[in-house]
This record gives structure tokens, C-alpha cells and sequence, in this order.
């Protein structure tokens, strides 16, 4: 028989590596379901053991921090559900499983429908960011889904009552846990959002297993979360625990009291925003008032500044001036025209020309009216003119006002009294009324 090649020989190592491979490749992830056995923690925290049945058993490690997440204490005997990969211990040449979860095999059934519908719900969309709601920024009415003999009740009812009393919290009563539970608990969710009594719907349960949060991982209710009119608060178990309700819904809290938080202000925050925003309210109307008194003290500097009877005294200054000048033109023409006439009357009597004459004086007498006339047409526009002006200067004159019954208070020095600061007890007034002074003084002031 010859000697077989040396390329064909393999070392123990290389075996055991290249069987290693193969089961890697072969299965890459397996789930086995059995009893525990030979079970060992050491103290480098991994947990090692093996999963049997009536005929054959299976090496298995846990590692370390894995084998610390576990919700349940192993113990022999006990059925479990292992999920991992298949790999070969080359050092001694033994098979093995190295686990990435382990569970109770009743759950663990559980936990594969679990994930099986999770999966075909998020494929169809159901669970996406971009369909879920915003809350309401101040929801003034709260429908809390959950059993009302509960504690997850009184945690939520004792926060909101906390946090802000002013919000209104009503328990809508369904049972959370047990046969027809997920039934009742979205026909009562259909119920508050098609009731449109609610700005926000809170789903609440305290924490348990997985079995018994399997209401709220029905398919049918995490329909009926996502059509929902109004937005959906989940708050089902613990912050580890997760339901298909946590998916669908619009926001997941961790805990029922973290979704009362979530839900309303602190209303001692609410009360110091409303203080502050007061007061920024009360300067911005001081401002505003400030500017106000301001130009209401412009406009009375410039009314003063007009003043309107030093004005009419001088549109009457003019008109005489006017006058004066008309009746100075007026007579000047007159004495020309005169001079004119005896000058005409002196060459006529020179000449004897008695028609030239007879048609001078025609010329004279038409021309005499002339001159009036436009004195008068003037004086008339003139006279409409300052009349316009008086109605003016009337419209804006102090004057006006009091003639409306209002009166006008000045110190002896002319100050005007604008404010009670503006004048002291004992002070001396006049008071200017429609047809003349009063004299007074100040008795006192109330402020």
C-alpha cells in the first residue's frame, strides 16, 4: 500500500479548524429548545451548560454581559429557548452552541410571534416616523385607557395632579391583561377618538412578563392605534419592555408616570413664563406710553409755538396794511387822475374846444367807478381768506377745547399744570374758561 502524500495530512489543529468552518457556514443561526443541565457559572460571569432532551445533549456558553440581561434565574431542569450559532471548541475538539439570547421556552414562543408580526407590520409601513402625529402643545383633556384598580393609574393621575392640576384626566376602564382584553381595549380606544372629547388618548399598564403584556401586542389594536383621529401615548411596562402598542402608537413612554410628564407642563415653569411674560407686557406699555406723552408734549410745544392769536393778530395787521395800501393807491390814482383833468380842463379853456371837453368828462365819469370796485372785489377775497385762516387756527387753538367745557391750569409764571406733580398744595392757578379767568389755589392733591 503506498505512503500517502504529505499535502493530504492535517494536523489535529487544522482539523478541528477546518470542522469549525463548516459548521459556521452551515448554520449560522439555529434556535434549540430543551432542558438545562450541567449548569456552571464561574466567576468570570460567563454561564455554561447543556441543553438536552430524552436523547442526545449539547454543549452551550453564555457569555458575559449576555448572560447578566437574562429576566428569568436558570436552574436545571428548566426549559429554555436558545438562539445562536454553531461553532467547534478546537481545543478539545468539542461542538458547541455560543448563545446570543436565552428564554423561557413558553415565552420564547411568545417572542418569535412577537417578532414574526412586529416584522410584516413594519414592512407595510405601519410603524413609520413620518404617519405618527405630533401631541398637542397644551392638551386640555386627557383619556387615560387602563385598568382602573391599577397602579399604573395612580401613578399617572398622581403626576398630572402634580405637574399641572388644571388639566383634566378621565379613567376610561378596561381590563389590561387576560382572554378578550386586547378587544375591549381598542373598542374603547375607538370609542375616545371617535368621540372627539379628547386632545390626547393614554394606553397605561404596569409592567409584567411578556405573557402578560400579550394584550397590547395585537394586531388588530395596533391597527386601530395608527387609524386613530386623536394621538396615542403609549405607556406599557417597564422602559425594557416593548409592545407592538409602543410602535404603532405616536409616542413611547417609558413608564406611565414619565407619560404624564411628557404630556403636561410643570405649572410652576407655566406660572414664572406667564410672570415674565407680564412684565415684559407691562414695559412694552410703559414704553408705548412714554412715546405717547412724548409726542403729546411735541404737538403742545408746537400749538404753543403757532400761537394762534398772535397769528390772527398778524393776518389782521396785514389786512389793515393791506387796506392802508389800497386806499393810498386809491388816492393817489384819484389825485392823478384829478391832475390830469384840471391839466385837460386848462388846455380845453385855452382852446375853447367844447366837444373835447364834454367827451373828457365822459371818460371821467366811466372811469370813476373803476377803481372802487376793484378796491372792493379785493378787500372781499381778502376778508373770505382770513376767515378760512381763523376757522383753522380755531380747529387747533386751546381755545376751542375750553370753550368745550374744559379748562386750562397755569402758574402765575405761565406754566401750564399738566400733571398733580406739576402743582403743590398752597399754589396759586388761573383757570381759563370759555369767557374768562378764574383765580384759584391749591388746597391739596390726590395722586
Amino acid at each position: 500500500m503506498p505512503a500517502p502524500a504529505r499535502d493530504n495530512v492535517l494536523t489535529p489543529s487544522q482539523l478541528n479548524t477546518l470542522a469549525r468552518n463548516l459548521l459556521e457556514d452551515a448554520f449560522p443561526v439555529v434556535l434549540v429548545e430543551g432542558e438545562l443541565g450541567n449548569l456552571s457559572r464561574p466567576a468570570s460571569g460567563h454561564l455554561y451548560f447543556t441543553l438536552k432532551d430524552a436523547r442526545a445533549q449539547v454543549r452551550c456558553a453564555l457569555f458575559k454581559p449576555k448572560s447578566q440581561w437574562l429576566k428569568f434565574q436558570p436552574r436545571e431542569g428548566l426549559r429554555v429557548l436558545a438562539r445562536g450559532r454553531l461553532t467547534l471548541y478546537e481545543a478539545r475538539g468539542d461542538y458547541q452552541l455560543i448563545l446570543d439570547s436565552l428564554e423561557e421556552a413558553g415565552e420564547g414562543a411568545l417572542r418569535r410571534a412577537f417578532e414574526e408580526l412586529k416584522a410584516r407590520l413594519q414592512a407595510e409601513g405601519l410603524f413609520d416616523e413620518a404617519r405618527k402625529r405630533p401631541l398637542p402643545a397644551h392638551a386640555r383633556r386627557i383619556g387615560i385607557i387602563t385598568s382602573p384598580s391599577g397602579a399604573a393609574v395612580r401613578d399617572v393621575l398622581s403626576v398630572l395632579a402634580r405637574r399641572f392640576p388644571l388639566v383634566e384626566a378621565e379613567v376610561l376602564p378596561v381590563p389590561v391583561q387576560g382572554e378578550g382584553a386586547a378587544v375591549q381595549v381598542r373598542a374603547m380606544l375607538e370609542r375616545a377618538a371617535d368621540s372627539g372629547r379628547y386632545d390626547v388618548l393614554v394606553l397605561a399598564r404596569g409592567g409584567g412578563s411578556l405573557e402578560d403584556l400579550w394584550a397590547f401586542n395585537d394586531e388588530a389594536l395596533a391597527r386601530a392605534i395608527a387609524a386613530s383621529a386623536v394621538p396615542v401615548v403609549s405607556a406599557i411596562g417597564h422602559e425594557t419592555d416593548f409592545t407592538l402598542a409602543d410602535f404603532a402608537a405616536d409616542l413611547r413612554a417609558p413608564t406611565p408616570s414619565v407619560a404624564a410628564e411628557l404630556l403636561v407642563p410643570n405649572a410652576v415653569d407655566v406660572a414664572t413664563r406667564l410672570r415674565g411674560l407680564r412684565q415684559r407686557a407691562e414695559v412694552l406699555h410703559m414704553q408705548r406710553m412714554r412715546e405717547r406723552m412724548q409726542r403729546v408734549d411735541r404737538a403742545s410745544l408746537r400749538l404753543q409755538a403757532l400761537a394762534p392769536q398772535a397769528r390772527l393778530r398778524a393776518l389782521g395787521e396785514r389786512r389793515e396794511q393791506a387796506l392802508r395800501r389800497l386806499q393810498a393807491a386809491w388816492r393817489a390814482r384819484e389825485t392823478a387822475l384829478r391832475a390830469r383833468l384840471r391839466h385837460a380842463d386848462a388846455v380845453l379853456r385855452a382852446t375853447r374846444p367844447e366837444r373835447r371837453l364834454t367827451i373828457l368828462r365822459e371818460r371821467l365819469a366811466a372811469l370813476g367807478p373803476r377803481p372802487q370796485a376793484a378796491v372792493a372785489r379785493r378787500l372781499q377775497a381778502d376778508a373770505l381768506r382770513l376767515r378760512g385762516l381763523a376757522r383753522s387756527l380755531e380747529a387747533v387753538s386751546p381755545l376751542a377745547t375750553v370753550a368745550r367745557g374744559y379748562a386750562i391750569l397755569r402758574h402765575d409764571d405761565g406754566r401750564v399744570v399738566r400733571t398733580t406733580a406739576d402743582a403743590a398744595a398752597g399754589d396759586r392757578l388761573s383757570a381759563r374758561v370759555t369767557d374768562g379767568e378764574l383765580r384759584l389755589r391749591v388746597e391739596g392733591k390726590d395722586d
